[in-house]
């Protein structure tokens, strides 16, 4: 089974005392946070650096050196296939390594990977995320934030 590494951000930003989280609709339907690939060369916090600018236009990022979460999951690799070689596609294992990270930028570009966004707080946000790893991962995000910065 072929293996694919990816390294994104669980963006947040604080508005009036109140945390707020970006999530990232998807063309393939689910939402979740800003990630992609990491290409030859860099190393994963250069990755979560270029990718949230691809996808979202987000320059401003300040990453925390210490939250650090895996997600693990397999998935058929399908898209770009035409609907007679979708069954052929191959299962690939995934890790996508999440970093906590803050911005100040409220105004969000999306790239044409994606078909919408949001900013939602942590119980909005939680319910609106589509998989599993990417909940607990977000729920360990959030509770180091509230238990290191008190927000």
């Amino acid at each position: 089974m072929p293996k694919e590494k990816s390294a994104g951000a669980i963006i947040y930003r604080l508005k009036d005392n109140v945390v707020y989280y970006l999530l990232l609709h998807y063309r393939s339907g689910h939402w979740e946070f800003a990630r992609g690939h990491i290409e030859e060369g860099e190393d994963e916090k250069q990755t979560v650096k270029r990718e949230v600018e691809e996808e979202t236009g987000i320059k401003d990022l300040h990453i925390d050196d210490i939250f650090k979460e895996h997600t693990k999951f397999v998935f058929k690799r399908t898209y770009n296939l035409k609907p007679e070689d979708k069954k052929k596609a191959p299962w690939v294992f995934k890790v996508v390594t999440l970093y906590l990270a803050q911005t100040q930028t409220e105004e969000v570009k999306i790239s044409d990977e994606h078909i919408g966004f949001e900013w939602l707080p942590y119980e909005k946000a939680f319910k609106k995320l589509t998989y599993k790893p990417a909940k607990e991962a977000f729920k360990k995000a959030n509770d180091y934030l509230v238990s290191t910065k008190g927000i």
